[in-house]
């Protein structure tokens, strides 16, 4: 049961591990921590069958804890992040819990958590499941009186208030909102500023009977492709839980980091921070006019970390887009389709503009296969090799190790980090020259396979 407890959240397989015993203690002792600040916990779910099953058990486990529940429904997880900053009948939430299994099958679930407008994670997760693993025995009793809130409706007026300067664009937009939570909120926000759209599979199911709900997997993309050739001249896609961006043109499926680089353009001396796997362009083209910081990756931390610089923006490759700027820090895909309309609207020729940007050879996320208890250990091994590499090796420039380590040669660099979510390396490349990306992506290749055999 230790592996639902992970770096960024809960998750796990419904009834296999996040089952009524342990959802229920997890609503314990959650409960517990929320009660000294106030114990008014707000709860949403996504689309998935057992998400109202699961909220019930964790109402359970809250109540015996002492805390107020405000139960939303079903919901997009940035109106759940939404409810904290709002009031809803004199009650303030000083936490929120969003079930969802984000982009994972449809058999898993699970849970993002966040404590005074802050992601719980990390440690404060480890330390939550030693409790209730210890505890596994103790009895929690059914009790599912809750508040029922509208938070939805609050989400809607928010945005059409704040983008009602867009009313009426007529571009021609699609989005798939691949039968996760998407559509519940972002329908009525386009029907209410006129805009000219076609949505696909915008009715939430937990099955996804059409495609998995991960925009970053290129076949998840081909309906969205389709449109995209006929009159449609932009396409937003979204993960199941509607917190990740895939955005595209006619010509471009344009990453989370070249994203942040035509957001930030508009904002006056930005910061922004961006993860390791950051292209080196949006680096080097944000310090012409700002200033960019390399993080870890991570949804949790990158909102701890643009709240702690008060940065205006931070973006992850994947399309975790979080605004600073002009809202609350956190990651919104549904507030972020709405920023870059608001660019396009205002002029922006989003393929001119990438097209200007110097070209790169970039491979995707490429995944070497581990250990859970192996891949941390690699990577230290990684770094050692690097202080005397080998013969024929790449000339290092410069080495950065905030999250694995990020290797930066004359010509490009190359990423080594350790998913802290699956037993994998997670390697990236990238290079002026197509050919010394390849050869940087062999050199770190041939490093994680002597660090393996040093090992043995």
């Amino acid at each position: 049961m230790n592996s639902i407890f992970r770096e960024y959240d809960i998750r796990g397989i419904f009834e296999k591990e996040l089952n009524e015993q342990t959802t229920k203690l997890i609503g314990y002792f959650l409960g517990l921590k929320f009660k000294p600040l106030g114990g008014v916990v707000a709860i949403g779910y996504d689309a998935r069958s057992h998400s109202p099953i699961l909220c019930e058990y964790l109402t359970s486990g809250l109540n015996q804890a002492g805390c107020q529940v405000l139960c939303m429904g079903l919901v997009a997880t940035p109106v759940n992040y939404f409810s904290n900053y709002q009031e809803f009948d004199g009650l303030t939430p000083n936490a929120s819990i969003m079930i969802t299994g984000s982009h994972n099958p449809s058999e898993y679930n699970g849970f993002k958590i966040t404590i005074d407008k802050k992601p719980f994670f990390g440690a404060d997760i480890y330390a939550l499941g030693d409790q209730v693993i210890k505890n596994i025995d103790v009895k929690i009793e059914d009790n599912t009186a809750c508040k029922k809130i509208d938070a939805k409706t609050l989400y809607i007026d928010f945005m059409v208030r704040e983008f009602a300067h867009l009313k009426g664009f007529d571009t021609p937009v699609v989005l798939d909102c691949g039968n996760g939570v998407a559509g519940v909120v972002i329908l009525d926000i386009f029907d209410r500023l006129g805009f000219h759209y076609k949505a696909l599979y915008a009715n939430p199911d937990g099955a996804f009977p059409n495609h998995h709900p991960d925009p970053t997997i290129e076949e998840n993309l081909i309906d969205i492709k389709k449109e995209l050739a006929g009159d449609f001249q932009y396409g937003f896609a979204y993960d199941g839980d509607a917190d990740r961006l895939a955005f595209l043109t006619k010509k471009h499926n344009v990453k989370g980091d070249i994203m942040a680089i035509l957001y930030s353009e508009a904002m006056q001396n930005p910061t922004v921070i961006g993860e390791v796997k950051c292209s080196q362009v949006m680096y080097d083209t944000i310090n012409a006019y700002g200033k960019a910081i390399i993080y870890k990756t991570g949804h949790s931390n990158l909102k701890v970390k643009i709240a702690t610089l008060q940065a205006d923006f931070a973006a992850e490759v994947s399309g975790h887009l979080f605004f600073n700027d002009r809202y609350f820090g956190y990651d919104d895909a549904i507030y972020a389709t709405l920023r870059m309309i608001e660019l396009i609207k205002n002029g922006l020729n989003v393929n001119q503009r990438i097209e200007a940007l110097p070209r790169v050879y970039s491979t995707e996320e490429i995944k070497v296969q581990t250990t859970e208890s192996e891949k941390f250990a690699l990577i230290e091994q990684i770094k050692t090799l690097l202080k005397n590499p080998p013969k024929g090796f790449p000339r290092i420039k410069d080495i950065i190790d905030v999250d694995g380590v990020r290797v930066i040669f004359d010509a490009g660099w190359g990423l080594v980090r350790a998913s802290n979510t699956t037993p994998v390396l997670v390697t990236r490349f990238e290079s002026t020259d197509a050919q010394k990306a390849k050869e940087y992506e062999t050199q770190m290749n041939a490093l994680i396979q002597t660090a393996k055999e040093i090992l043995k």
